[in-house]
């Protein structure tokens, strides 16, 4: 029988990324939803929760870059690590609900007990 495997890190971010801007109308309730939805694919608890800091890390490194093309690699740094910190803040129910699903995952690593 073919064991089932997580989703990539990367997929289950876009997972929560894509609910929650579905369900923007419910502003707490759509990152619950999409961290649920994103830890349940990614498999596990610690999985769930790397996924869900992946987009607040990329947000301020991508303006790190962008301020730094224009010559601002200082402030570009600062501000990245403001908005990443911020994105991360704000997405506490994303945190949330990613941990959430990544517990009620099912074991996949094929053991049984």
């Amino acid at each position: 029988m073919a064991q089932a495997r997580d989703s990539s890190i990367l997929a289950s971010s876009l997972w929560m990324i894509l609910i929650s801007l579905v369900l923007f109308f419910l502003p707490a309730i759509n990152g619950l939803i999409g961290g649920w939805v994103g830890g349940y694919k990614a498999g596990s608890a610690g999985r769930g929760v790397g996924a869900a800091v992946l987009p607040s890390i990329v947000v301020g490194a991508a303006l790190w870059i962008m301020l730094a093309s224009y010559g601002r690699p200082l402030l570009g740094f600062f501000g990245g690590m403001a908005v990443g910190l911020w994105a991360l803040i704000s997405s506490v129910s994303l945190l949330i609900g990613a941990a959430i699903g990544g517990v009620m995952a099912p074991d996949r690593s094929g053991l049984r007990l």
